[in-house]
């Protein structure tokens, strides 16, 4: 890399382009990926692939000869889906013109940050968080303004007046992840209205990421939503994702839920970007909302079970420093006496065969922290903790 960063090439390269960081969850995964004995427990998805009524309505779309150019905003059939997806889960009535199909959950947030910021704006990031959001933030030419939250044994909290202390003039945003990946804390309703208030007050967007509402452990069939308690005339957009529920992480579709009048604003972005989602990977997401019910009910109880077997298995070692997740599917968790979580996970894949996430990945918050991905087959999950603690038990 040395070499690289001198060269002249390198150099010439944009500042957002240079600067933006490498991944300290792919630099583990590299050590290690093409190991026999793995057990792969550090990014975020589960083992299930894809299920078959998804990827034949792939086939027949391409069969059918649907491999032209569509809609920038996704065809009307996915974008209906996605309406009554919503209004099923939330309540109420939903109009399909503010739904916009996007090239993945990652393009989502990249378009909302473009939509809100300009170079030299800032955002609230509340840390520790999933690397990407704050990257989106800095190459667009902004500041991510971490605000850490707080952990103790009862579990992470977000205290609201370090939120509204680290604003500044140059405040243009909020992002929330709730929920969070990687901490699997999820705001309350009382959370909520204050961010939302707070917002109000400032005349300032949220960028509402609820990508894992359905992975929620406190009852219900979903995490409180900004959906809740906004109004229409509210600024706060919404980024979500078909990767976690239906296991369709490779495919690559998300979708923005944003106030109608930015309609125009975000086709052109798509338009200026990836002009549009397949149809047929498209025609795959309508598939999953309109037939996955059964699927999404196996994928959440996949999560209760290694929910489950984590607590039981952290609790033999008081070594670890680690409370319940909320939602999401990620135990983030400490180990008395070892700070350098980042040295930590690679001499663990090395030494047993367990991949997890360095805590570092996630920010200065995460320091300290390993984040495991329990969406797995209930025998990986128990093998790749049993690993764990016999290592950790060992040193």
């Amino acid at each position: 890399m040395d070499a690289v960063a001198s060269s002249s090439v390198f150099n010439s390269l944009s500042s957002e382009s240079r600067l933006a960081p490498e991944s300290g969850i792919v630099e583990v995964v590299n050590s290690a990926r093409e190991r026999a004995d793995l057990i792969p427990l550090w990014v975020g998805e589960g083992d299930l692939p894809t299920p078959d009524f998804v990827c034949d309505a792939a086939i027949a779309s391409m069969r059918a000869g649907e491999t032209f150019y569509t809609y920038q905003r996704g065809i009307p059939e996915l974008r209906t889906a996605i309406a009554e997806y919503h209004s099923d889960l939330y309540g109420g009535s939903f109009d399909l013109e503010r739904f916009y199909v996007t090239g993945s959950g990652m393009q989502a947030i990249q378009i909302a940050v473009t939509c809100v910021i300009s170079p030299g704006d800032h955002v609230l990031v509340p840390t520790p968080a999933w690397p990407n959001l704050a990257a989106a933030v800095e190459i667009r030419g902004g500041r991510a303004i971490p605000v850490p939250m707080d952990f103790t044994s009862a579990g992470w909290s977000l205290d609201i007046d370090r939120l509204v202390d680290a604003a500044t003039p140059q405040t243009r945003a909020i992002f929330l992840n709730s929920p969070c990946n990687p901490s699997g804390w999820v705001a309350s309703r009382d959370n909520i209205e204050a961010i939302l208030a707070f917002a109000r007050k400032e005349g300032l967007w949220i960028i509402a990421d609820e990508i894992y509402a359905r992975f929620y452990f406190g009852g219900g069939r979903r995490a409180p939503s900004f959906f809740d308690v906004i109004e229409p005339d509210d600024r706060v957009i919404f980024v979500n994702s078909f990767s976690k529920n239906w296991a369709m992480t490779g495919w690559r579709v998300g979708w923005l839920s944003a106030p109608p009048e930015m309609g125009q604003v975000i086709e052109n972005l798509i338009q200026y970007s990836t002009s549009g989602v397949p149809v047929y990977s498209q025609r795959a997401a309508a598939a999953a909302l309109n037939e996955g019910t059964g699927f999404l009910d196996q994928q959440l109880s996949r999560a209760e079970n290694g929910r489950a077997l984590v607590l039981e298995q952290f609790a033999r070692s008081e070594r670890f420093r680690f409370a319940a997740p909320e939602g999401a599917f990620y135990a983030f968790f400490g180990i008395d006496g070892i700070s350098d979580t980042r040295q930590l996970a690679l001499d663990l894949v090395r030494e047993t065969g367990v991949g997890l996430a360095p805590g570092s990945a996630f920010g200065d918050a995460g320091q300290g922290f390993l984040r495991l991905c329990f969406a797995r087959r209930e025998d990986h999950v128990r093998e790749g903790l049993d690993r764990i603690v016999r290592w950790i038990d060992g040193r």
